[in-house]
């Protein structure tokens, strides 16, 4: 099976990288505001559907643009595909995307494929036979300490996205890192977490395709991943947490609060820690350098460690 997944995406990251020679003739649309999807989106998705139903036409098709309209309807082999992962990426010609196709079986993925098509980087995982970067085994970092970790995350971006909780958070995290990155493809971010690229990753509002191929390359590699409260079932839950063992351990106490599985006193904890941070950015102070600082800072009880840049 993951030889045809490999050849599906293949296929997608050749109509992409044909498309990206010429990016200004590409027809784009807006599914939302600050959410595309281009017709290169469309053809790599129905290439890769094809080339799984022609070879498993019993199988069911969970698709980031088509969603379930192909492939059988209760079939407890699923493959579920993001063609074009980092869209937004792509459009401007940044080159940080990627193809993403896992199949689950019974909800479980067992098949992973996630396709670089700018750096011909082919990430494989099959459950418990490890993951791959081409030829090469895959082993996550071996960090310990999250004040020398770099982590990736995603930043909101749909309206209604909660921008001052966000804030918040990078807030918390990123005085205890080495260094916050945003790449913008979450997909990417999971198979460099299982790369040893990055000791870790997290993001909210994140759909099963997004996550479903880089978190058994992340698990396969050694890693741990989850939601914000550190619990194992994510892949619907919009927020996972993605990184090597020791530094997992570290992000779930930093990241719980945030979670939708939260207590209603951590909820509201957090909702009045904004608003003081709010408040105190409205207020002139008599050392600007003094009020970042404090902005920047973590909560008294979460003293962080010297950081990097």
């Amino acid at each position: 099976m993951i030889n045809v997944a490999i050849k599906a995406a293949r296929a997608a990251g050749a109509i992409i990288n044909r498309a990206a020679l010429d990016i200004e003739s590409v027809r784009i649309s807006q599914k939302q505001v600050n959410d595309y999807v281009t017709e290169v989106d469309q053809a790599s998705e129905q290439t890769i559907i094809e080339t799984l139903l022609a070879a498993y036409p019993g199988h069911g098709i969970l698709a980031e643009e088509s969603g379930a309209e192909h492939g059988a309807k209760d079939s407890e082999y699923v493959w579920i595909i993001d063609p074009l992962d980092g869209t937004t990426n792509f459009i401007h010609g940044f080159p940080v995307y990627c193809v993403s196709i896992a199949l689950a079986v019974q909800g479980k993925v067992e098949q992973a494929v996630i396709y670089d098509p700018t750096r011909n980087d082919l990430f494989t995982a099959t459950k418990g036979r490890g993951a791959y970067l081409n030829d090469r085994r895959l082993r996550v970092s071996k960090r310990t300490r999250l004040q020398e970790s770099l982590i990736s995350t995603g930043f909101p971006f749909r309206p209604g996205d909660d921008l001052q909780r966000y804030l918040q958070i990078m807030f918390d995290v990123m005085p205890r890192t080495a260094g916050l990155r945003r790449p913008g493809s979450a997909a990417l971010d999971l198979a460099y977490v299982a790369a040893g690229f990055t000791e870790g990753f997290f993001e909210t509002g994140l759909m099963p395709w997004d996550m479903a191929a880089g978190s058994l390359l992340v698990t396969e590699a050694g890693g741990l991943v989850g939601n914000y409260s550190g619990e194992a079932d994510f892949l619907h839950q919009k927020e996972c947490i993605a990184a090597c063992p020791k530094i997992y351990g570290q992000l779930v106490p930093i990241l719980s609060k945030y979670s939708k599985f939260a207590t209603a006193g951590e909820k509201a904890a957090v909702r009045q820690t904004i608003k003081t941070r709010q408040t105190a950015k409205s207020q002139p102070a008599s050392s600007p350098d003094a009020t970042e600082g404090a902005a920047l800072a973590p909560a008294a009880d979460e003293a962080a460690p010297p950081a990097g840049n």
